[in-house]
């Protein structure tokens, strides 16, 4: 069995699949892959499930060891160089990390996230049908918190997959504004609600796994900022007494006692889920028809990573 060691890394890199489903009843968030798209890019090429357990890890460095023989990987999502000591490991690409050697991931140019999926099965036990972790329930599996410096993954099988030789071309995730249609309080927000579409928003350094905040004019409520708690979705935007949007992330609680003006397009949660603090960016309505035919496109472009792997030489 080989095993992958944390060396060292940053305070959002964690292990992460697809999300915990059917267990909200409980009170237990969804959590799972901010960017599904690349956490699914970097499953294929090691020829894992779409929905396998891989390696979030943020923007900031991180480094890892391999031990007890070679492992395949693969790394997407963010843009951001990775070496094996002098020797570069592109994007999009399988290779082997073999047995001592260590990984180098600098900090991300580009995005947030990175996927860094193994082959073989990693081992643990999941918790109502995940191994996504939510560091702040203390879920999640085989550490239910984010990775620190000694922890060991181990793989099953993962010697099986040792000649593969994969790459990709990465897909494409949209351009232009983030697009949502109208939250159940819509209506609450009249002029604000102009407002909110027309101007410009900062993601606020102070954002995580749970919440986006996001920082720009300050929106009015046209009745109480509180109200009776409702369910909330993945990318619903609510605004908080100081008229301030809070985007729920994929830890997010799974009800809500504020207004929520819009919720993002479920197409388009990775690609705000990418975005820096600092950056600048933009919403648009679209409606819900549209909404479900992107929601379409982004399933079966999930279902086409396969067929886009080309087997190198």
């Amino acid at each position: 069995m080989s095993a992958l060691e944390i060396i060292t890394a940053g305070p959002l890199t964690s292990v992460q699949d697809f999300g915990r489903f059917g267990a909200q009843r409980y009170g237990l968030a969804p959590s799972g892959a901010m960017d599904r798209l690349s956490l699914a890019a970097a499953n294929a090429l090691v020829g894992n499930p779409l929905s396998a357990p891989a390696i979030e890890i943020g923007p900031i460095k991180t480094v890892l060891k391999a031990h007890g023989g070679s492992l395949c990987v693969a790394l997407a999502g963010a843009l951001r160089f990775a070496h094996r000591g002098d020797d570069l490991c592109p994007l999009y690409r399988t290779f082997l990390l073999r047995d001592g050697e260590v990984l180098t991931l600098d900090a991300a140019r580009k995005g947030v996230f990175s996927y860094l999926a193994i082959a073989g099965a990693l081992q643990g036990e999941a918790v109502f049908g995940s191994f996504s972790v939510n560091a702040r329930a203390g879920l999640g599996s085989p550490v239910p918190r984010s990775l620190q410096s000694g922890n060991r993954l181990e793989f099953e099988n993962a010697e099986a997959s040792r000649e593969l030789s994969r790459s990709m071309v990465p897909p494409v995730f949209g351009e232009g504004a983030i697009r949502t249609v109208a939250g159940p309080q819509f209506d609450e927000f009249g002029a604000s609600a102009k407002t909110f579409f027309d101007s410009p928003w900062q993601i606020s350094p102070a954002s995580d796994r749970m919440g986006y905040r996001l920082e720009g004019p300050r929106l009015t409520h046209a009745g109480n900022f509180n109200i009776v708690s409702d369910g909330t979705v993945d990318g619903s935007i609510q605004i908080v007494g100081n008229g301030q949007p809070i985007v729920l992330m994929k830890d997010r609680g799974t009800t809500g006692g504020y207004p929520k003006i819009a919720t993002i397009i479920s197409a388009d949660f990775g690609r705000f889920a990418q975005t820096r603090p600092r950056h600048t960016l933009r919403f648009e309505m679209i409606d819900v028809t549209t909404a479900q035919q992107e929601a379409r496109a982004f399933h079966a472009l999930l279902h086409s990573l396969l067929e886009s792997i080309r087997t190198d030489a």
